[in-house]
């Protein structure tokens, strides 16, 4: 576990999802990468995560776990992850949230770790969706308080099979973060959901940092991309060169970045210049040419 990393996430995979006809719904699609890889995306940062659940392909290394008996609920889950964690703030996540960000990991954190009124430490932060309903599938805990609400439980009911989520926030100290728009909190129980999930991505506003952020996962890579700069080297190499410089241009700056370990942008703009001095050029020769051959013709003797 990496010293600088103060929190453990665990993603809770499992469930029967009969109102999916029981297809793998943490393996599903949305955007060209799976439920699950898109929410392990959200807590790349985390010192462990922990997913529970039956064994599937993940897009990064992770500790594997599952209740026993199989199929115990949400709190036998919980509590299968939980034993493979050591941080103190332990971040606990549905595996099937397509919109959940960083930036929601990172509010919940910081409510997470706060106090409550009259200075006491608080046990945790869930997310509260626009119709006012609590997510606790989308939540940071204490994992000290975890352990203790997950032992009291097991002591008073024999078990943690089959006991809703409910039983254990009734104890618990947690702070509210608000999802105004549904979004980070919007989660794909059935087919129509799964078909939201894909139309919404596509939208004009979101679809090309979808597709950047997709494209970067299937690679393997992890760099800031400026798209608008990017865009208007691609413009000015189409307008100023040829259409077919474009992509060919863009390539290119991607592999001297790669090569070069450069700034993506300061290579950007580079280009640009280039393509501008290359469409100057061009409007120069045009114009001597037209100068040369312009003007009254002497007529012949």
């Amino acid at each position: 576990m990496s010293d600088h990393t103060d929190y453990d996430s665990i993603v809770l995979a499992g469930g029967a999802a009969r109102r999916l006809g029981g297809a793998d719904k943490p393996a599903l699609s949305v955007g060209g990468r799976a439920l699950l890889d898109r929410v392990l995306a959200a807590c790349a940062d985390a010192a462990t995560t922990v997913v529970v659940g039956p064994r599937r392909p993940a897009g990064r290394p992770v500790v594997r776990a599952l209740e026993d008996p199989p199929g115990g609920g949400p709190l036998a889950a919980l509590d299968a992850g939980l034993r493979h964690t050591t941080a103190p703030t332990v971040l606990v996540l549905s595996a099937d949230l397509p919109f959940l960000t960083p930036g929601t990991v990172r509010a919940l954190l910081a409510a997470a770790t706060g106090t409550a009124d009259g200075g006491a430490p608080r046990d945790g932060a869930l997310l509260r969706d626009a119709g006012g309903r609590d997510q606790p599938l989308v939540a940071a805990y204490r994992a000290e308080s975890l352990r203790r609400e997950l032992a009291l439980l097991r002591t008073e009911h024999g078990t943690l099979t089959g006991l809703p989520l409910r039983a254990l926030l009734a104890e618990l100290t947690l702070e509210r973060v608000p999802d105004a728009t549904s979004t980070a909190s919007f989660d794909c129980d059935t087919w129509e959901d799964i078909g939201v999930a894909r139309a919404r991505i596509r939208e004009h506003g979101h679809v090309l940092d979808e597709w950047i952020t997709a494209v970067k996962a299937e690679l393997g890579i992890d760099l800031e991309v400026d798209t608008a700069t990017l865009l208007d080297l691609a413009r000015d190499a189409a307008h100023g060169v040829a259409r077919p410089a474009a992509p060919l241009t863009t390539f290119l700056i991607g592999y001297a970045a790669g090569r070069q370990g450069a700034d993506v942008t300061e290579l950007a703009q580079r280009a640009a210049a280039l393509a501008n001095r290359w469409a100057a050029e061009g409007e120069e020769s045009a114009d001597g040419a037209t100068g040369a051959t312009g003007g009254e013709t002497k007529p012949a003797e």
